[in-house]
């Protein structure tokens, strides 16, 4: 009985790993640059109301988001309207003219969006705009949510 001999290549089966530093690098700074590391925590409930003539904001990053709504307490229960903006709620209505024009002044180009909800008094609503409108930033909207026919 004849034994056949296996030829075997004396090539090497090695990946080139040369350039994945590179692309390392690459992906890390992609993801650097695309993803949002953190979200605000609301501290106050937000229930939309519903709109028709809806547009999207297609730049986020210069949008600022002022919250007003009745503040969340313990055990599902809800207490006075309150504002937040960030993540800080505001005591004095009249810091919302400080901190807006420091953001105005770090981004020209600012948006305000009023996210307002259904239940807020209107009172606090307009002394939020009056402080908007002193701080400069009159870039304002409102979000909502659609409404489905």
């Amino acid at each position: 009985m004849a034994h056949f001999k296996k030829k075997s290549a004396n090539t090497k089966q090695e990946v080139p790993t040369s350039a994945m530093p590179d692309i390392v690098f690459m992906l890390l700074i992609f993801f650097m640059v695309t993803t949002v590391l953190r979200e605000v925590t609301l501290q106050v409930r937000v229930d939309f109301t519903k709109g028709e003539n809806i547009e999207k904001i297609e730049q986020k990053r210069l949008v600022s988001y002022v919250y007003i709504g009745p503040k969340k307490l313990t055990g599902n229960q809800i207490g006075d309207t309150m504002v937040q903006i960030d993540d800080a709620l505001v005591e004095d209505i009249k810091s919302i003219r400080r901190l807006m024009y420091d953001k105005l002044i770090e981004q020209p180009k600012l948006i305000v969006s009023l996210r307002v909800d259904q239940s807020a008094e209107m009172g606090l609503v307009t002394d939020v705009k009056q402080e908007l409108r002193e701080a400069g930033t009159l870039r304002i909207n409102y979000s909502t949510k659609r409404e489905v026919k």
